[in-house]
């Protein structure tokens, strides 16, 4: 009864989408390109952005220039770099304060995953004041038109820079969810590949699995997704099938770096109405719980979910594993698909489980991984406590 009542909520998704315009960002692309975004603010009426980061890229320097290069051009630009590797709703907040009490007009995300989510929810509060950040997370809780906004990725796997999601950890119980809404899809994309040069390979690693899990969970789904989905989807594999490991190896390889953007942004669209799947709601309690970087746990539970899928993703796994050269029937070029994720997360160091996972948390991971996956993400199979069970198991044995 449960599968069958998450197709009935899935399939009237899938109509609505048809009524819900998911657009994509504008984008502004090439190297040194994130110091010629003052006109384009301008145009779109900004004179006093909201720049928002975290103190490592801050201490790092990295968005000094292009902060620079806009007080340069005469705009006033306030920066607010107190998010947190997985931002709270106490993050959102006091980037919120700043937000108004600096007087600004618009927002700039710079950084990766945690900075664009925290961003986006900013935005939405910005505009919704009346509606906290809980009553916002899961379908259409903003559905108001945020400020100008410009995310400049600094890593290549979270695609935030042309998703509608915003994950959120709510400080108090520790439980990290999920604001869906297309007014948080970034008004322009700005993807300048110099950012990323600096990438220490763990990150790249990670940065870079997770954004094959979202290209991949988005493919399997396939539910939502139109042909410009799977299309980008496709093309995400492909790249970082070619380039992941090349970026991994040479982080001041400028062609993997850039063709490494380009996946994460691809496979972010692909998302962006395709949906994500049970990797990331199994994934998002490690996360929460146990403070295991996303793109690790990605990693970790992507070849483990697709396992105990089996045969109900052999031939859309056949079809991505078609784009990497892989050859022989639907079974075989699947498992070769599987096996090379796997091959990939040894080479780059990536861990194979977490043995950290305590019996005493399991149920209340499973709630959350079902409260997140059911109904709204169109799976290949439809999980209950018993399956999310299994996998946790299963990861910790393998940690």
């Amino acid at each position: 009864m449960k599968t069958l009542l998450c197709r009935i909520f899935q399939l009237g998704m899938k109509l609505g989408y048809y009524l819900i315009p998911v657009r994509t960002p504008e984008l502004i692309t090439g190297e040194g390109c994130v110091q010629t975004l003052a006109q384009p603010l301008l145009d779109r009426g900004v004179t006093h952005p909201l720049v928002v980061t975290d103190s490592g890229l801050s201490q790092l320097g990295l968005p000094d220039g292009m902060v620079e290069s806009l007080r340069a051009a005469g705009l006033s630009v306030t920066v607010y770099d107190g998010v947190q590797p997985n931002p709270t709703d106490v993050d959102v907040e006091d980037g919120l304060q700043l937000y108004r009490d600096a007087g600004c007009d618009g927002i700039i995300a710079f950084g990766g995953g945690s900075p664009m989510d925290c961003a986006k929810a900013i935005g939405a509060r910005a505009v919704r004041p009346k509606k906290s950040i809980a009553k916002m997370q899961g379908l259409f809780g903003v559905l108001h038109r945020l400020p100008p906004f410009f995310a400049v990725p600094t890593t290549a796997g979270t695609g935030s820079e042309t998703t509608l999601a915003a994950v959120i950890t709510d400080s108090a119980t520790h439980h990290k969810a999920s604001i869906n809404d297309p007014s948080l899809i970034p008004h322009v994309a700005v993807l300048d590949p110099a950012l990323t040069m600096g990438l220490p390979p763990a990150v790249t690693a990670a940065t870079g699995m997770d954004a094959l899990c979202h290209a991949v969970e988005a493919y399997t789904n396939h539910t939502y997704c139109t042909k410009l989905e799977n299309r980008m989807a496709k093309e995400a594999v492909r790249l970082i099938h070619k380039y992941l490991a090349q970026a991994y190896a040479n982080g001041k390889d400028r062609e993997a770096r850039q063709q490494m953007q380009r996946a994460a942004f691809c496979a972010g669209r692909a998302f962006t109405r395709g949906c994500v799947g049970n990797v990331h709601a199994a994934g998002h309690t490690l996360s929460a719980l146990y403070g295991v970087a996303h793109g690790q746990a990605m990693a970790t539970l992507l070849p483990m979910v697709l396992r105990m899928y089996g045969s109900k993703v052999h031939r859309r796994l056949a079809e991505l594993a078609a784009e990497c050269g892989f050859r022989g029937n639907d079974a075989e070029k699947a498992e070769t698909f599987i096996q090379w994720i796997e091959a990939m997360n040894a080479h780059m160091g990536l861990p194979a489980g977490y043995s950290m996972i305590r019996d005493e948390d399991i149920p209340q991971m499973c709630q959350w991984a079902q409260a997140e996956a059911n109904p709204v993400y169109p799976v290949p199979e439809v999980w209950g406590e018993k399956q999310f069970r299994a996998l946790f198991e299963t990861a910790r044995q393998n940690g």
